[in-house]
């Protein structure tokens, strides 16, 4: 699982889809306090999105939303090229299915029907993704990024034969294979290091999309730990000072 802390200058740190009528769609602006609330807030995400899933995740990601992690760990989410392509034809009607978010009785990936302990994902119910450690410029102030890809279709930035083959994210990650930016460019991820930085390592996960009791949504991985998306502090000491 993702570290539930991390240490920062020496001190621990704490911390079923919407559905909407249809309505002429404005995408959300970014202001200088950060993330619109549009994003963030569940009333207003439904009331602004409805149904369409795949513009909230494309609007995530191009508003460089970050999620919070285990109580504190804020990571930017960034979909892949490809994926992001694929989402924005499924949100203007030009095919493809709609991503699902599952309601909040299924808080765990193991609880969808048809589960299996595999590396299969339909960009829709479950996603290829990877949580990337030490990216430089990632929003909120940490280093770090997840990254969803897009699964069964060559995605250049998307999970090499090598992930595929030994992956096994139903374990603990204090077990399982994260990869360098060497190791990844090695396997196939060419642009790696000019996209994520060379100093950049990973692991891959896969993900899916549920809500809470608040109605907040959650994206989770197959070990169970998850974000929401936050906005993050102005600086590493705004945590701390609340």
């Amino acid at each position: 699982m993702l570290l539930s802390t991390i240490l920062l200058l020496s001190i621990i740190l704490p911390g079923h889809s919407f559905i909407m009528p249809e309505r002429t769609f404005q995408r959300p602006t970014t202001s200088a306090m950060g993330v619109s609330s549009t994003l963030i807030e569940p009333s207003q995400r439904d009331a602004h999105y409805g149904d369409n899933v795949a513009q909230y995740l494309v609007d995530l990601h191009d508003n460089k939303a970050t999620f919070d992690f285990c109580g504190g760990m804020m990571f930017q989410l960034c979909l892949s090229k490809k994926l992001r392509e694929h989402l924005l034809n499924v949100a203007e009607g030009e095919g493809g299915e709609q991503p699902i978010i599952f309601d909040s009785s299924k808080p765990m990936m193991s609880q969808l029907d048809g589960y299996a302990r595999d590396a299969k994902a339909d960009n829709a119910r479950v996603f290829h993704g990877r949580e990337l450690r030490k990216v430089p410029n990632a929003e909120g102030g940490m280093g770090f990024v997840l990254q969803l890809s897009y699964a069964n279709g060559n995605d250049p930035e998307g999970w090499t034969k090598e992930e595929i083959q030994t992956y096994d994210g139903w374990g603990h990650d204090s077990g399982r294979t994260w990869r360098t930016a060497d190791r990844y460019e090695s396997e196939g991820f060419e642009n790696f290091k000019s996209t994520y930085g060379p100093k950049a390592f990973g692991l891959n996960h896969r993900f899916y999309l549920h809500l809470d009791s608040s109605n907040r949504m959650w994206l989770s991985a197959e070990d169970g730990c998850e974000g929401t998306p936050s906005k993050a502090p102005q600086n590493l000491f705004s945590r701390l000072l609340g």
